[in-house]
């Protein structure tokens, strides 16, 4: 009964340490931060209408807007685009309009 509480504290202690040490290991396999430049938003634009120019973007977190001109010539057109970095595979993904803007799911930056 007398060691009974100090065992409790050092099982207890090695519990936390273990916790501690998985989240840490955890921690470090994410990036540190989004890659928030022209070329990384204008990726997943790749196809037909190819990202030509990039005249505004910018980045919230995990969300950011991408206002470029795709295609050329009679097929050149400017539009803004919605990106979602994806941390599973490192890279930014085209959001849907439709389904994130104008519906409070979007940083208010991304969102304007």
């Amino acid at each position: 009964m007398k060691w009974s509480r100090p065992l409790a504290v050092v099982v207890l202690l090695a519990a936390l340490g273990v916790a501690i040490a998985k989240t840490s290991s955890a921690a470090t396999s994410f990036p540190l931060s989004t890659p928030c430049d022209a070329s990384a938003l204008a990726a997943p634009y790749t196809g037909p209408l190819k990202v030509q120019s990039v005249e505004s973007f910018g980045c919230v977190g995990s969300w950011g807007y991408l206002w470029a001109t795709v295609g050329t010539g009679v097929q050149q057109i400017g539009v803004t685009e919605i990106v979602h970095y994806d941390t599973a595979t490192g890279e930014w993904r085209s959001a849907s309009r439709l389904k994130y803007c104008g519906h409070h799911l979007l940083p208010t930056y991304v969102d304007f």
